[in-house]
């Protein structure tokens, strides 16, 4: 999991959090248990959610950060760090 800080150089969002699962059935559930820890933890939902058919990309916008949740494949096809490579960045492994 990345997250990248464009607080400083977009006005897009303040964070934007990219990670993947192992497939789409885990890609969405990834997705929907982010919505709900946030919602019973924090009490903040999305203000919209795309992808959510398919799932092979998920974004969850919560305004102030994006939550894009990839199959493996498709987040190297797409390779968001590499288009945000001025944010400062910040690497989780969750294992």
């Amino acid at each position: 999991m990345v997250v990248l800080k464009l607080k400083d150089i977009s006005n897009i969002t303040d964070y934007m959090v990219i990670c993947h699962g192992n497939s789409t059935r885990q890609s969405s559930a990834i997705s929907d248990e982010i919505q709900r820890k946030l919602r019973k933890d924090f009490k903040i939902k999305p203000f919209g959610v795309e992808g959510k058919t398919g799932s092979e990309w998920i974004l969850v916008d919560y305004v102030d950060f994006i939550i894009h949740l990839f199959t493996e494949e498709t987040r190297q096809k797409y390779a968001l760090e590499k288009l945000w490579m001025d944010a400062k960045r910040y690497n989780f492994y969750i294992g």
